[in-house]
């Protein structure tokens, strides 16, 4: 069994009330042209407030299929996810969980300011405090002169910080971002590497899916995913060691 696979290595406090997600021995497959293919088998994992983890592995070894799990985004085959701290299954609390997709992701006709202010108007809050809370983190992510833009007239890298200011506006316990750098150049993912970094709250846990060693040693701990399993864990002092 690969080493990550072990509760004790992944997360040692794995039942404590405060985790904010957990998987047990979860599988995802999917029916592809009537064939069963396994995107994910056998993760056991949690995830507490505060962490900063990086999954590494290249394109198709299951990043995404683990990410959308632990965001109640899909259900898995076999085993279970959980959210001892945030709710459960259709209970999960509003806006607690929040992502960052690789692809475009901002609405077209919506400009940015809009576009940050809309998890908080389907949230209920009133249009004038939504706008203000909006520009509050588009002015902390070096985006408040283009709060009128709307996305076609952005580059890659303002759309991306536009993508976190919307999942930060919420204030989540849990933020997944998937491939979030993966159509940037290395000075703008870096850039909005540090943007992210420094805008998240000490208690919000950030789980990035990445296939990019440098910005995944950025992170506090890297689980490196092959085949659709967890293979391996490291913390960074015991890379520095």
């Amino acid at each position: 069994m690969p080493e990550a696979d072990t509760l004790s290595r992944l997360r040692p406090n794995f039942a404590a009330p405060s985790a904010l997600v957990e998987a047990r021995q979860v599988t995802r497959s999917f029916e592809v042209a009537g064939q069963t293919v396994t995107a994910l088998r056998g993760a056991t994992l949690a995830v507490a407030a505060g962490d900063r983890i990086a999954l590494l592995g290249s394109s198709g070894r299951g990043k995404s299929t683990l990410l959308h799990l632990l965001g109640g985004l899909d259900t898995p085959t076999s085993g279970t996810v959980s959210w001892p701290a945030l709710g459960q299954g259709q209970d999960l609390r509003p806006g607690k969980v929040a992502f960052v997709f690789q692809a475009q992701s901002l609405m077209p006709p919506l400009t940015a300011l809009e576009n940050v202010a809309l998890p908080l108007l389907l949230n209920g809050k009133p249009p004038n405090e939504a706008q203000e809370e909006a520009a509050f983190w588009l002015e902390r992510l070096e985006l408040l002169p283009l709060a009128d833009h709307l996305p076609e007239e952005l580059s890659g890298g303002q759309a991306q910080r536009v993508a976190v200011a919307r999942a930060l506006v919420t204030h989540p316990r849990l933020i997944l971002a998937d491939e979030p750098t993966g159509q940037l150049d290395s000075a703008t993912a870096q850039h909005l590497l540090d943007v992210l970094l420094a805008a998240l709250g000490t208690d919000t846990a950030l789980v990035m899916a990445t296939h990019d060693l440098d910005v995944a040693r950025r992170l506090d701990t890297i689980w490196r995913m092959q085949d659709g399993q967890l293979v391996s864990v490291t913390h960074r002092q015991e890379e520095a060691s």
